[in-house]
């Protein structure tokens, strides 16, 4: 199974594998959510929409179904 930004629970950490979908937006790319740069989930919505996450320093919200796009491989903490 892979995983993507989407299955990351608070305080976990993660290297981007893959940012391939058409779908994720061209902002998302320039913000630093490219392969090989590590994020942090910091924070989920009380609704859990949007999450918040640490890329590299960049602090930015994204929404799941965004975030179900962009595949991940979990680190230890």
């Amino acid at each position: 199974m892979q995983h993507t930004l989407a299955h990351l629970k608070k305080g976990e950490t993660a290297v981007i594998t893959d940012v391939s979908s058409r779908e994720i937006p061209l902002k998302l790319l320039e913000m630093g959510c490219l392969p090989g740069n590590t994020v942090e989930l910091l924070q989920i919505a009380p609704l859990a929409d949007p999450i918040y996450l640490n890329i590299n320093g960049s602090h930015l919200a994204i929404r799941k179904e965004t975030a179900a796009l962009i595949l991940i491989e979990k680190t230890a903490k």
